[in-house]
């Protein structure tokens, strides 16, 4: 019973949705992490945080999370948002690093930079997917 459960899931979901699910749930617990833990060191975040406090960048990450949560259970076409959503919130991290390790002002920057693109990436890939026809089965009696 157990898999046929997880079987229907999957149907539900499709891959589109499988790969939003969890990524949104990780953009909306990094958001939370940012509103109750905020990263000791900013450094890094200088020109995210000129632009709004890491409080409000906190609930952007989450609003962006739910997006893609949410649009996981649409038919693709449909699902457009959570594949905007994710990239979106990702660019202002990656420059913000990217701009302070050009700057001198955080030596690790690029890293930083480098893996948040290496984290939104496989979003753009999988945003060009298509879902798989669904296969009809046929009873035989």
């Amino acid at each position: 019973m157990r898999c046929r459960a997880a079987r229907r899931l999957m149907r539900l979901l499709g891959r589109r949705g499988a790969f939003l699910l969890p990524y949104g749930t990780v953009w909306t617990l990094y958001g939370y992490a940012q509103l109750v833990s905020p990263q000791p060191d900013q450094r890094g975040l200088t020109l995210a945080t000129q632009i709004m406090s890491l409080h409000v960048w906190g609930w952007l990450w989450i609003a962006a999370g739910l997006a893609a949560v949410v649009s996981a259970w649409l038919p693709q076409g449909a699902d457009w948002a959570g594949f905007l959503a994710l990239p979106l919130i990702v660019l202002p991290w990656m420059l913000s690093y990217l701009t302070a390790w050009l700057q001198g002002d955080f030596p690790r920057g690029w890293v930083s930079a480098a893996v948040w693109t290496a984290i939104a990436v496989p979003v753009l890939v999988v945003a060009g997917w298509r879902e798989p026809p669904r296969v009809k089965r046929v009873r035989v009696e």
